[in-house]
């Protein structure tokens, strides 16, 4: 695998960056000590700006080239997750409860070691903004580095990230143009009966049976409601109600994830939902309250940008190692935003057999870095050559 020779020779030391890393997770926007950790490595690398504060703990780093041109954004999410870590490496969490089950240390990592190439090599016109964004996980921080303002304020003209994808070969790289993970949006609906004597339900308002009824009728609205050629997805994932055998609740809750790929079909699956709820609220007598959150729009790649980042991993992990027609996904990604703000493409990058993302044995595969290094590098040399 033609991995760049000079990025080949960072492998110790990427190695080393990634598991640090590991063993310092931090959560959401609270990601302090690795954003600092993260600019010191830039001072050391030498870019020629550092920006920090961005999105609260965000960075974005630019390394200028030779000539004049524009400017390219590489983007690598830095936040972990409230999960226990199991994995029993010598360099596992020290931070009870939560862990890098993502890979975030390693698409950090392996922007740095592309980034110390480029600030060594600079055979690019232009500039590149490295861009370290917390907050993927839970609270949207890619929204909020676009609302506050980094691409105008850095100029930048496109973006592009990796992902780490376990159980698909070693160095293969999966991307497709359009669609390539869906938007999520979250519901949480509270039920409220009338709680009594489960001997004599009928003097009670039954808010069980009522969530039986709603969950069973949202099943009907893929099959019934939605084209059968647009893919969507709604999952009741958590159902909570009763203290007893003997006892009719007052109340219950129950939540449901809901994903698909275009903004019609979006919007149709959040009035069938409500209509649903509603109608069944109003059959059972019982009362509904719908939060009903509008999370990450779908991933989607612009056409002509999602087949030029396949042509570059061509180059790195050869002809036969990269789908550039790949399957879309139902999981969901706040890089969404920044390709809605500027044409760019995402791609996921093998990491071959393990644990799955978000498993408490996750770990990532330090030999793919150099790998996905080498893809950023190269991307930049292709998309503002020298000139």
């Amino acid at each position: 695998m033609p991995v760049l020779n000079r990025i080949a020779s960072y492998a110790e030391e990427m190695k080393g960056w990634r598991r640090y890393l590991h063993q310092h997770p931090e959560l959401a926007f609270d990601c302090h000590d690795t954003a600092a950790w993260i600019a010191e490595r830039l001072r050391e690398i030498g870019v020629d700006e550092i920006h920090e504060g961005i999105a609260k703990t965000g960075i974005v780093a630019l390394i200028k080239g030779q000539s004049a041109g524009p400017v390219i954004g590489l983007r690598a999410d830095m936040d972990a997750l409230p999960i226990e870590e199991l994995t029993g490496a010598p360099y596992a969490s020290t931070v009870k409860g939560k862990m890098h089950a993502c890979g975030h240390d390693g698409h950090v990592t392996m922007l740095l070691g592309a980034a110390k190439y480029l600030a060594e090599t600079r055979n690019f016109a232009g500039t590149v903004a490295l861009i370290f964004q917390p907050a993927e996980e839970d609270g949207g921080g890619g929204q909020v580095m676009v609302q506050e303002g980094i691409m105008d304020r850095f100029g930048i003209g496109q973006v592009y990230g990796i992902h780490n994808a376990p159980n698909i070969p070693f160095g293969h790289f999966q991307t497709t143009p359009g669609p390539l993970m869906a938007s999520v949006d979250t519901a949480v609906v509270k039920v409220t009966g009338k709680g009594g004597h489960g001997a004599t339900p009928h003097e009670c308002v039954d808010p069980v049976v009522a969530i039986v009824g709603m969950v069973q009728a949202l099943q009907t609205i893929i099959p019934r409601n939605v084209y059968a050629l647009d893919e969507a997805v709604i999952s009741v994932t958590m159902i909570h109600t009763g203290s007893a055998s003997n006892i009719i609740p007052e109340d219950g809750t129950f939540a449901a994830t809901i994903r698909c790929f275009k903004p019609d079909v979006r919007a149709l699956l959040k009035k069938r939902f409500h209509e649903i709820v509603e109608g069944h609220a109003a059959a059972y007598g019982v009362t509904a309250q719908i939060d009903y959150d509008w999370g990450y729009p779908a991933t989607i790649n612009h056409e002509e940008e999602a087949d030029f980042a396949a042509g570059v991993a061509r180059e790195v992990s050869g002809e036969e190692a990269v789908d550039a027609r790949a399957g879309r996904e139902m999981g969901s990604e706040d890089f969404s935003y920044m390709l809605e703000a500027r044409p760019g493409a995402y791609l996921f990058l093998g990491t071959g057999p393990g644990a799955g993302l978000h498993h408490p044995a996750f770990d990532f595969n330090d030999e793919a870095a150099p790998v996905g290094a080498s893809f950023f590098a190269r991307l930049v040399e292709r998309a503002q050559p020298l000139g």
